[in-house]
This record gives structure tokens, C-alpha cells and sequence, in this order.
């Protein structure tokens, strides 16, 4: 066993025993991976145990309402070409589970952390990282965080704080902008912005934002920074001054952005920008999401996407309109994971889905076929996935599921054998 390092207190040292007990009690009785449980007692044994597991090492946190688990992923793997890599995963991104990342050997290992945007500076705060990276801030789970600039202003009173911290910040979105302006240091990335409406206002003055195809602006003087690195295509990012060919193994180009705020994460931590690509090519799926499963009583191919918000909504309907129609299932719950309350379908553009078969389950499948209705959508309402996709008849097809949906989704379905093709080159100076 990995002897702990002397700058833990005794306290911790107990509490990370009670933790590994705890998280391999749950996994035997099947109650999930156990990072929660186990995260939450041990935080219980030793309140600074998230402070003492988190200093000396170097640390970069992820926040974002959409995107933080797959860039945190993607940043993962960048930091990986340097040595051992902790992070977070299965979604547990509050306190609990980030100790839960933390409290496996090697403990001076780097540590790619995954955090949810109201719980950053509680956990920056303990863990001081050297680099922040704020993706965007939209409406999500309306009965928890529905106030995107309340999220800004602790982003910013947290940025005041942390001397000496990079944030690396997405320029396209005016809320993460304001918030970063506080912070030491930024490094200004263009990932692009599909969803507005949730910054149609000036953070700091209320008034209403302009905009165009060179940014955005406001009366009282704040305005989009110049990035110094940006996708500028399909498969291209600027890089400081150069343009770099760019192609990762997830779709989209969403999820170049996401590797773009990545790798610019990783260069401050001495990774060269190929090798930051080259280590993301291979990456697949993360956590389920892009991954095809055999679905419903003929084995049809469904392609899982996540989509849990209007802002998610509006990538994964850029993405799934990327290629020819095909069916598209949408699996909808409102459980307390997803949010209770459901009233932001209404918002989503749901008539960009025009012109495919649309089949629609979940707990919340008659909310979603009244909106649909409205949109102007044709649609067929179905007891499950399984036989929504029985009743689609294709070989293949798109799922868009909210969170308890898509997990529930995984959990019943085993992973479609994988398409021989051929492996994208990692990226290349031009």
C-alpha cells in the first residue's frame, strides 16, 4: 500500500479509511460507485481533508453548466503525457466527490477536476488551483440554479481570491467574461456561443447586449476580449497566432471546443499543444455519452447524447442536424437529479427537429409531446427507448436523453460492437 504523505493530519488519515470502507461497501451492495457516500462521511471525519489532499499537487478545475465532463476528460488525458492523473468521474462533482478523486495514491499526482458551478469556490477554495476553466453559465434545474448571473458573481468574488490563478475562459460567453475580468491571470479562448438568451443582458450594468459577428458588447464599456486561441472551423483551432489541424474521436464541433479549452489548460501546465490533441483522439465516449448501445428487441444501433437544459439542447440539435435524418428518440424525466421542474422545454426550438421521425418516452413524455405538438413536430408517444425504437423500424438511430434518463438508459443496455474506421490524425501545424 502507498504510504500517505506526512502533511496529512491523523484526522484525514482516518477519514480517508472511512471513505475507501464506505465507497467499497456501496459498490458490493450495488448502490452505485460509491464516491458520493464514501466522500460525504469522510468530509464528515475531517472537514479539512479536501485542503490537506489538495495542496502540493498541481490542480486545474473544470466548471460549466454544459461540456465539464467532457473537457475535465479531455484535460485528463492532456495532463496524462506528464505522469499520473487524478480526477472525478461519474458526475460527482460536489465536494464529496471531488475528495473522492482525490483520496487514491499516488496523492502528488495532478488532478483534473471536474466541479459544479455553484460548488466551485467552496472546493477552490480548499484545493487553491493553479488553473480554473469556465466553459458557459445557462439555466439549469430551474429549482436549484435558475439565476445565471447569481453564478457569475460568485465566479467573480471567487476569482478575487485566488492570487495567483489562471482562468482559462470561453470569451463567447459575456456571464463567463464578467466573471473572469477579476482573476490574476486569463487566457482568452473562442469556443463560440449557440445559446443567448440566458445573456441577452449586460452582467454588469442590465442593459441589453449587442452583438454581431465580431462579438459582443455593452454601453457601459464591457465587451468580448481577443482571444488568443479559438475553433475557427470543423477541424481547426488558432493557436496563439497559428492555425492547428485539429480532429478528435468525439463529434461535433462543440466537443472541439471543449478539447480547445483543454488543451489550453494543459499549456499551463508545460503540455505542447500536439501532444495535448494527440492524447484526446482516442477518447471514444465519455461516460456513455456518443457511445452506440444495442436498444429494444431487434438490436438497433442508438447513439446516446445528453442533453439536460435549453443550451444543451441547442448543441446536440447542431450535431444531430450534421448528418442525413434518421430517427431520433427523446427519453425525458424530471426526477431530482434532472430538476423538478420541467417548464424549460418551452424555451428549447424544438421546430429545428422538423422533418425526422420523433419518438418520444420517459416520465415526462406527455410534457415533451405537448411541446412537440406546439412545435409543429409529427411524433409518437412510447411506454420506453425500447420500444420507441421497435416502433422506429431503423438500424439506426439517435437517443437524446435527459440525465436520470440517459444513466437509467445505460444501465439497461449493453454497447454496440464498435465500427472498424480508420483512426483521425492527431492534429499537424499548417
Amino acid at each position: 500500500m502507498t504510504p500517505l504523505p506526512r502533511r496529512l493530519s491523523l484526522r484525514t488519515r482516518v477519514a480517508l479509511a472511512v471513505e475507501r470502507m464506505a465507497s467499497q461497501a456501496s459498490r458490493r451492495l450495488g448502490r452505485g460507485s460509491g464516491e458520493m457516500i464514501g466522500g460525504k462521511l469522510a468530509l464528515r471525519v475531517s472537514p479539512r481533508a479536501l485542503a490537506e489532499l489538495g495542496g502540493g499537487r498541481p490542480i486545474a478545475c473544470v466548471s460549466a453548466t454544459n461540456g465539464k465532463t467532457t473537457t475535465t476528460r479531455l484535460l485528463a488525458r492532456a495532463l496524462g503525457t506528464r505522469g499520473p492523473v487524478k480526477s472525478n468521474s461519474g458526475g460527482a462533482n460536489m465536494a464529496a466527490g471531488v475528495l473522492a478523486g482525490l483520496a487514491r495514491p499516488p496523492y502528488d499526482a495532478a488532478a483534473a477536476l471536474e466541479v459544479d458551478e455553484i460548488w466551485l469556490p467552496r472546493v477552490a477554495r480548499e484545493v487553491r488551483p493553479q488553473v480554473v476553466l469556465l466553459l458557459n453559465i445557462s439555466r439549469d434545474q430551474l429549482d436549484r440554479s435558475n439565476e445565471t448571473r447569481r453564478i457569475a458573481a460568485i465566479w467573480r468574488e471567487l476569482g478575487a481570491e485566488l492570487d495567483g490563478c489562471t482562468v482559462v475562459a470561453n470569451v463567447d460567453d459575456p456571464l463567463v467574461t464578467w466573471a473572469a475580468m477579476s482573476w490574476s491571470n486569463q487566457v482568452w479562448v473562442s469556443v463560440g456561443q449557440n445559446w443567448t438568451a440566458d445573456a441577452m443582458v449586460c452582467p454588469q450594468c442590465a442593459r441589453l447586449l449587442h452583438r454581431n459577428e465580431s462579438g459582443w458588447w455593452s454601453e457601459c464599456g464591457l465587451a468580448r476580449p481577443e482571444p488568443i486561441v479559438a475553433v475557427t472551423g470543423l477541424d481547426e483551432i488558432m493557436w496563439f497566432g497559428r492555425t492547428i489541424k485539429a480532429s478528435i474521436g468525439l463529434p461535433g464541433r462543440v466537443n472541439l471546443g471543449n478539447a480547445a479549452m483543454a488543451a489550453a489548460a494543459a499549456r499551463q501546465f508545460g503540455v505542447p499543444i500536439e501532444e495535448a490533441l494527440a492524447a484526446m483522439t482516442d477518447l471514444g465516449d465519455v461516460q456513455g455519452r456518443y457511445q452506440e448501445v444495442l436498444l429494444g428487441s431487434t438490436g438497433t444501433r442508438a447513439r446516446m447524447l445528453l442533453a439536460k437544459n435549453p443550451a444543451g439542447w441547442v448543441e446536440m440539435m447542431e450535431l444531430i442536424n450534421s448528418t442525413p435524418p434518421r430517427s431520433l428518440v427523446i427519453d425525458f424525466n424530471s426526477q431530482t437529479a434532472d430538476g423538478r421542474d420541467p417548464s424549460w422545454i418551452w424555451d428549447v426550438p424544438f421546430e429545428r427537429l422538423a422533418g425526422r421521425p420523433v419518438l418520444v418516452t420517459g416520465e415526462r413524455k406527455e410534457d415533451m409531446s405537448v411541446r412537440l405538438a406546439y412545435a409543429g413536430v409529427p411524433h409518437t408517444v412510447h411506454q420506453d427507448a425500447e420500444a420507441a425504437a421497435d416502433a422506429a423500424g431503423d438500424s439506426v438511430l439517435d437517443v437524446v436523453a435527459n440525465y436520470t434518463a440517459f444513466r437509467d438508459l445505460l444501465v439497461r443496455t449493453t454497447p454496440a460492437p464498435r465500427r472498424a474506421s480508420p483512426v483521425p490524425a492527431p492534429g499537424g501545424v499548417r
